[in-house]
Formats: C-alpha cells, structure tokens, sequence
C-alpha cells in the first residue's frame, strides 16, 4: 500500500499556514525547529511540514504500528527528521524525549480514527463493510467492540450510545442488542448493522444510517479517545514554547467541545474579578488565532468528503507558565 494514495489530509493548506509563523520563528533564531504530529496516521501533514521547511524535524505519534510502519515508508527521504513514536498522543514527553527537546514549536492533532484504519476491511470502524467488531486503533487491549456488546449492560450501553454517540435511539438500540445476544453472540458488523436497522422505527429509516452514531460510540468506548484527549490538550500546551503554536482538528461535537475549553480557557485571564492590577501569572498562556472554529471549504468538502465534519481550532503560546523554563 502507498500511504500517499490512501490517505488524504484535511484542511492541509490552513494547517500548514497556521503552523508555520512558529517554525520560521525558530528557524530565525537559529534553533532547528520542532513539531509534534500527534495523530500522524499515513504521515499527509508531517510529509508537507517537512517539504515546506528543510530545517524542521517532526516527531510523529500513532498507535497504530501499521500507521508507523506506512508513515516511516512514506517519510523515509527525510531521514533523522522524522521521529517516529509509537503511543496515544496523550505522551507527548515521549515525544519529546525522542527528539531530545525540551519544549516544541508546533503541536496538530488530527482527531478521530484515520483513513488507514476506516479503510481496513477487517478491522471493523465501518459499519459499510462486514468486518469483525474490533476497532482497536493499535491492535493492543482486551476491549473491543464485540467484548463491548457481550459484556455491559442494558443501561451501560444506552448511556455509552447517548453520551458518546448522541443516540436519540440510544435505550431501544441497547434493548434490540440485549435481546439479539441471548440468541447469538454478535461479533461482526453486519450483524450488529442488521440489529439496528431492525430496531429503527420505520419513519426514521430515511434519516441518516441507524449505525453510524452507535459505531462512533463504541470506536470512543473501545480506544478511550476523549479520555485521552482531556489529558493530552494541557500536555500540549505546557509542551509549547513561547510563540509555539497548536493546531486541533476534531470531527465530533464532544472532541470539539472538549477542545474548545481547554484553549478559551489558557486564552483567559485567571485573575479574581475585583483584582485591581492582573500580576503576571495570572495573564492567558495563549492567543486564540482563528475566530471561533474553521471549517473545510466547499471544495475541499467536494474533493475529500471526510472534511465534511471537521472543526479546526488554533492558538499561540503568549508567555511561559510559572514553571517553565526556557525552551530547548
């Protein structure tokens, strides 16, 4: 497989443009400038960032060791400024100790599961292709999608299809899989796609596919991605220097949401509201550099449609934290 025909990166020209001010920054200053892809997949972005800037390393983190090899194929005429890492992207010290940095001047976080991974026809992230229900980003842990339906309950599975699927069907969905089960375990997709189309009120057999809120549920469950995602975004920023940048792309409202927070809030003041004067360590880490969240244009959507439902959200690191020291 050739990564660069696999996989198509989103909003590649904004993130590159985003990024780059922070890479030039510390180019000038004589530093060979360093970013963190912690979602680096087939490589797309770390591929274009090292063309655009011949001083830049890239150290790229991905769970997945089909991800890393592909990636380390594609990347290869880079050499030593590629770093490859295999983690969730929460390590971004392992990162950082790879490359031997201290701070990083970029950090991206292409959020959701990859196009390698959605692609696999046996790794079952696509309710479209019959597959056994794994969906396991690195193929490691006891948990998958099947072990999910076999085990949890009733209520467990309708709060986890509402909660991490905004399943309006979330009770009835887990009602049809609780029953289908006694009668056989449910362990592929077409299976669990079939029980779910049976358990769709027919006035809402139109409106969207029944399995596609139900599969991103249990894809978040199996994988622990917004777990991860709340401990790695205050990893990100304390790891930037100052004038280093972070850019998100998130594909899900709860991604989303959760990235949102965490950079409003680095972006604001921390002071008490009857505080004459803001001290110095109350004042934001962060600078927000696009207005609210971006989306994909209109010909990126029509050339690419996974950039359909993605938001980008950007910021700059504006002063160290109390405890930072100076970057490497």
């Amino acid at each position: 497989m050739d990564a660069s025909e696999l996989h198509t990166p989103v909003m590649l020209e904004r993130t590159l443009e985003l990024l780059a001010p922070a890479i030039e920054r510390a180019a000038a200053e004589g530093r060979a400038p360093l970013v963190i892809d912690g979602t680096l997949g087939m490589g797309g972005h770390t591929e274009a960032l090292l063309a655009a800037h011949p001083t830049l390393r890239v150290a790229g983190i991905d769970r997945d060791p089909d991800a890393i090899r592909l990636a380390g194929e594609r990347l290869a005429r880079f050499g030593d400024r590629f770093i490859p890492v295999r983690s969730t992207y929460d390590r971004i010290d392992l990162a950082l100790e790879a490359a031997g940095a201290a701070r990083c001047d970029g950090i991206l976080l292409d959020l959701g599961v990859s196009s390698l991974q959605l692609d696999a026809a046996d790794r079952g992230f696509a309710y479209a292709k019959d597959a056994p229900l794994d969906m396991r980003m690195g193929q490691a842990g006891d948990v998958t999608a099947a072990s999910i339906l076999a085990e949890r309950s009733g209520r467990e599975l309708a709060r986890l299809f509402r909660v991490y699927g905004d399943e309006k069907l979330a009770d009835r969905y887990a009602r049809a899989i609780v029953a289908a089960r006694e009668t056989a375990p449910i362990e592929t997709s077409a299976q669990l796609v079939d029980i779910l189309q049976a358990a769709t009120p027919r006035a809402l057999a139109n409106q969207g596919h029944p399995a596609k809120r139900v599969f991103q549920a249990l894809r978040i469950e199996v994988n622990q991605e917004l777990a991860i995602l709340e401990r790695t975004l205050p990893a990100a920023i304390a790891a930037l220097a100052v004038g280093g940048r972070l850019v998100v792309l998130a594909y899900q409202s709860l991604e989303d949401r959760l990235v949102k927070r965490a950079l409003q809030a680095a972006a604001s003041s921390t002071a008490p509201r009857d505080l004459p004067v803001e001290l110095p360590e109350h004042a934001p880490e962060l600078r927000l550099l696009v207005r609210g969240a971006e989306l994909a244009d209109d010909a990126e959507r029509a050339r690419n449609p996974r950039s359909a439902p993605v938001r980008l959200r950007a910021a700059e690191r504006i002063r160290a934290a109390s405890t930072q020291g100076e970057p490497s």
